[in-house]
């Protein structure tokens, strides 16, 4: 179309124009369709099972405000230096920006902000003291984040721990090139420093028993999943054939163990990896995995399997073991046999079909058998009901009415830290309302992340009358016409060439440079962070904006809808009128 320019005043055709108000025209009474402004549940907030605000430290720290970031972690969760290495990052498989470009390294980011050293001053405040008691067996991840959650709540907190040193599976069962010693050591100090008393080398059932507990009020049992299942084959017995768990205590123990030359490793799962990436580390020059899984269907973590190829370590998949037979000195020689996956058995367990003809052997100097854990339940009276080797709860941590709660490995089968956590912060709240008189199923609502299990204690503690658990938000109700396609930011690591014979830590913390840009890629779906678009585009200037936040005059919102379409991230409603 030409372009039309007027010289003259005279040239302008006559235009109707009002010196009159219209505020008496309310055009509302048009309107058959009302926004609202609402706030949506991130998808990275529901997955993450710590039940971390991950929106909220992301907006923060892209603000600079690292304090408050942190304060807004621990609120939830009190150990980010540790998810923020060895979580297996569900937030960012969730990650709505992942069906744009590539999903946030949230992960880095909270390892980032977890590792910031704040002043104690500034920490969350404790609640008032009370005089009930709470004992807590076991100082895993579920352990400590219940007794760390109990302690804000002002309940006087004692841990009861078997090994000479707090942790549990972060300490004994985790190599230090993933997670070093220093900031399991740094997390569980302040934890401590809240009033937290730890009783090392006591373990249950032999230096004391549930009997000698009654002194407490509430008991949470989170003694975790330390015993190795057995291969059930001839051979297992043999000198030279360790545990994936025994094998990765003796090194955190400090143990000067050789594993040889040739060292084969049964079984698909992290624990596998570890022990195979640790034997590398020792000075192993050939190492295999066999599982009986195929490369799509093993249940370690992708990025793992991809770092332990890279050190060299050679994976069989789909194969199940037949017997280990002792050969000329330290030599051993395994039979295996191919196999398919058939429907999983009853109790839950995988379900080998072997496949005829598909038999091959292996020789090696070391077996380390890693194809699962389980809890030891020994220790348990006949009261509390035990169900395919884990403790029975209900969705509140709950075991017993006598005040008994579980959380962790003992009773979650899904063996994650990030679960852990959130379980501990669950038994944490259910204790809370034992002893209370009250009863934390009937607030579940209230206090849900969406629907994948996360709970809020913040929400918990500061009830927001008459706003339920919210909708999550998906990426097809964000508008992306307003963001730019961006790589995520590459994380710094140790070359593979230099970690042969250290277990010093691979992956780096991240500066904050890279913090800045990585935040600056969150979408903050389903959260409105100011960006005006409902203000400038409403033709009615019926949205108003005080003291940076928004609101709508209904008397002249006609509801047509714009601000509605122009919302880059679904922070607006847009309903049938009267509903």
């Amino acid at each position: 179309m030409e372009k039309v320019t007027f010289i003259r005043l005279q040239e302008i055709p006559p235009i109707s124009i009002s010196s009159g108000t219209m505020l008496w025209n309310k055009t509302g009474t048009w309107r058959y369709l009302r926004p609202r402004y609402t706030s949506r549940i991130p998808p990275c907030n529901e997955a993450c099972p710590a039940g971390n605000d991950i929106e909220g430290f992301m907006k923060l720290a892209k603000e600079g405000r690292f304090e408050e970031a942190v304060e807004l972690i621990k609120e939830e969760n009190p150990l980010p230096g540790v998810c923020g290495r060895v979580c297996f990052h569900p937030c960012e498989v969730s990650c709505n920006r992942r069906e744009f470009d590539e999903p946030l390294s949230i992960q880095a980011v909270e390892r980032y902000i977890g590792d910031l050293k704040i002043d104690k001053k500034k920490r969350l405040p404790i609640r008032d003291k009370r005089k009930e008691r709470v004992a807590v067996i076991g100082s895993g991840p579920a352990g400590l984040s219940c007794a760390y959650h109990l302690t804000m709540m002002g309940y006087k907190v004692t841990i009861f721990e078997s090994h000479s040193s707090p942790g549990g599976i972060l300490r004994v069962g985790i190599p230090e090139y993933r997670l070093p010693k220093n900031i399991l050591d740094r997390e569980i100090s302040e934890i401590e420093s809240l009033g937290v008393d730890i009783k090392l080398n006591t373990r249950l059932g032999m230096d004391i028993s549930l009997e000698d507990l009654n002194r407490f009020h509430a008991i949470f049992i989170a003694t975790g999943a330390h015993k190795s299942k057995k291969l059930n084959i001839e051979g297992e017995n043999l000198k030279g054939v360790i545990s994936g768990l025994e094998f990765l205590k003796r090194i955190n123990d400090g143990d000067r163990i050789s594993s040889g030359e040739r060292v084969l490793v049964i079984g698909g799962g992290n624990v596998a990896i570890d022990v195979s990436r640790s034997s590398w580390r020792l000075g192993a020059r050939e190492i295999q995995m066999v599982c009986l899984e195929s490369r799509e269907e093993m249940p370690a973590f992708h990025e793992e399997i991809e770092e332990a190829e890279a050190e060299g370590i050679k994976i069989i998949t789909s194969a199940m073991p037949i017997r280990i037979i002792k050969e000329e000195e330290n030599s051993k020689r395994i039979d295996f046999i191919g196999v398919k996956l058939g429907e999983q058995k009853p109790d839950g367990s995988i379900n080998p079909i072997p496949i005829t003809g598909t038999e091959f052997s292996i020789t090696t100097d070391t077996v380390i058998t890693a194809i699962g854990e389980f809890p030891d339940l020994s220790f348990l009276p006949g009261e509390i009901s035990i169900n395919k080797g884990l403790i029975q709860v209900d969705e509140t941590g709950l075991v017993h009415p006598r005040g008994y709660f579980a959380g962790g490995d003992v009773a979650d089968p899904s063996r994650s830290v990030a679960g852990a956590i959130g379980s501990g912060k669950k038994g944490a709240l259910a204790i809370h309302e034992y002893l209370q008189g009250g009863w934390l199923r009937d607030k579940f609502q209230m206090i849900q992340v969406g629907d994948k299990g996360a709970i809020s204690i913040k929400r918990y503690l500061n009830p927001r009358e008459g706003k339920p658990n919210s909708s999550v938000i998906s990426f097809k109700e964000l508008n992306t016409d307003y963001f730019e396609h961006e790589a995520r930011i590459l994380i710094p690591k140790l070359p593979t060439d230099e970690r042969k014979k250290t277990f010093k830590e691979i992956y780096q913390t991240i500066d904050s440079e890279m913090v800045h840009k990585e935040t600056g890629r969150c979408f903050h779906c389903g959260v409105c962070n100011g960006c005006d678009n409902c203000w400038i585009y409403c033709t009615d200037l019926a949205v108003k904006k005080r003291e940076g936040l928004y609101e709508i005059d209904y008397d002249y919102c006609k509801g047509c809808g714009i601000c509605f379409e122009e919302c880059p991230r679904g922070a607006i409603l847009l309903e049938e009128e009267g509903r």
